[in-house]
This record gives structure tokens, C-alpha cells and sequence, in this order.
């Protein structure tokens, strides 16, 4: 088999693949990055953020819109992670889940 057809054969492989990635969770492969970006740069900012220890929190992003889970010890620090999450590139919604616990 030459090298252009062995080329063209993977490359129909690896569409099939993401066509078929693409309609079990209904996204496409573009907004999985997308969201991955997303979910990143919020933990990012969470854990570099010296004003709140919030490692604690949890960060999922569907579509864009920002999850927060997890636990805070003062209603400061779950309003600050909301401040953080929407300063991320590309959020269009967060929803604050965090539940308030102090030690």
C-alpha cells in the first residue's frame, strides 16, 4: 500500500472515531477542549489565588458553564471562587455549589 492511501486510510480511522466520540456525549470535539481550557484555567486561578485556600473546591465545565463543588470554610471564600471562576477566558455561566464548613 503506498504511503498517500495508508495516510488517507488512518485519516478515515480517526474521523470515524470522532464522529463517533462526538455523538455519545453530544459534544463536539472542539467544545470538549473548549471546556478542558475552561475547567483548567479556573483551577488555575483557584489554587494561585493566595487570598483563599481553595484547593478544596471541584471544577467541572459543561458547554461553558462552570461547576464549583466542594467545601469553603467562610461564605468569603465561596463568593472569591466564584469571583475567580468567571474571570476565566470563555465562561458564560458558573454555578456555586460550594457548601460553607468550618473546621
Amino acid at each position: 500500500m503506498s504511503r498517500a492511501l495508508k495516510a488517507v486510510a488512518m485519516l478515515l480511522v480517526i474521523l470515524t472515531f470522532a464522529t463517533a466520540c462526538q455523538s455519545m456525549t453530544g459534544k463536539s470535539a472542539g467544545t470538549n477542549v473548549d471546556d478542558a481550557s475552561i475547567t483548567a484555567a479556573v483551577k488555575s486561578k483557584l489554587v494561585g489565588d493566595s487570598a483563599s485556600n481553595l484547593t478544596r473546591v471541584n471544577v467541572d465545565t459543561n458547554n461553558a458553564t462552570v461547576y464549583l463543588n466542594g467545601t469553603v470554610e467562610t461564605p468569603e471564600q465561596k463568593v472569591r471562587a466564584e469571583q475567580l471562576a468567571w474571570q476565566a477566558k470563555g465562561v458564560k455561566s458558573v454555578v456555586n455549589n460550594l457548601q460553607v464548613q468550618k473546621k
